[in-house]
């Protein structure tokens, strides 16, 4: 019998990424993400399975690092808080050009608030600028359980997956039911100048790749069991929420007006939300 355990959304994701298969993870240090990597090099799985973690120079470097082991046939997270987004943001970007091989992870910690950030930007925008899926979980339990779906959907989808965390859901405390780990045979690495450098010539060629990505992965999110509709007695008026809005909404509302709770911000379901207001005045 595997015991619940009460895990703040950081630890949870920690947790997640382990189960999962990581073989190495790579940040840069900053509040509301340090935790996710202190939680990895903490834990009996990371001396166990000779778990490579590292510390690096900066963003950018990690993103490199993590996208190398990408390559490489192995899964990967690569964890910075959303200042650093913009120190990865060259090789993020690119990224979503080359795609993935073994299951990569960009874990982005927003800081609504600014609790220990000189700005409160929203990673959201780097998903949709790059054209990369990205999820964002609503609570420990959630953050445990995208991190584990996040590195099926990257190796299916051959993409990198961005997963947004916040303050709030960082290090809020809830209760996570974990599972055995998941032992993940590398996909294996074949010389691929066309994917992997992106000279002009490799990146328009990836173009329509990419483009053709977005819809496959828009038509998966439509019936994905993360963007979910809960109804509500009052159909006067439907919410749509994500991450710790959503908490918010359900704290207010409780089960009154109709919610449609996004776990896949981008892209978005685009039907399923139509379908949503049509049900509600």
């Amino acid at each position: 019998m595997i015991k619940r355990e009460l895990l703040l959304g950081d630890e949870a994701l920690a947790l997640g990424a382990l189960h999962a298969g990581l073989s190495g993870v790579y940040a840069y240090p900053g509040t509301p993400s340090t935790e996710i990597t202190e939680y990895i090099q903490g834990h009996p799985l990371t001396a166990e399975r000779g778990i490579h973690c590292t510390w690096s120079a900066n963003e950018k470097t990690a993103m490199e690092e993590a996208l190398g082991l990408s390559f490489a046939g192995k899964r990967a997270p690569v964890c910075m808080k959303h200042v650093g987004m913009n120190v990865a943001a060259d090789a993020f970007v690119n990224s979503a050009m080359t795609g993935a091989n073994g299951g990569l992870v960009v874990v982005a910690a927003d800081d609504p608030s600014m609790h220990s950030s000189q700005n409160e930007q929203d990673s959201r925008h780097y998903a949709i600028a790059a054209k990369l899926p990205m999820f964002e979980p609503s609570d420990a339990a959630e953050s445990l359980a995208f991190a584990k779906l996040a590195y099926e959907v990257s190796e299916k989808f051959d993409t990198p997956v961005l997963l947004k965390m916040c303050t709030r859901v960082a290090h809020s405390q809830s209760v996570v039911e974990p599972s055995a780990r998941q032992e993940v045979t590398p996909v294996p690495y074949e010389k691929n100048i066309a994917k992997f450098v992106m000279m002009p010539a490799c990146a328009k060629a990836r173009h329509p790749i990419v483009e053709q990505r977005t819809l496959a992965l828009q038509a998966w999110a439509e019936t994905a069991e993360i963007n979910r509709m809960e109804d509500g007695a009052d159909h006067s008026i439907g919410l749509i929420a994500s991450s710790t809005s959503y908490q918010y909404v359900k704290e207010v509302c409780g089960s009154r007006y109709p919610v449609l709770k996004l776990g896949m911000v981008n892209p978005l379901p685009v039907e399923k939300i139509r379908a949503f207001a049509q049900s509600v005045a």
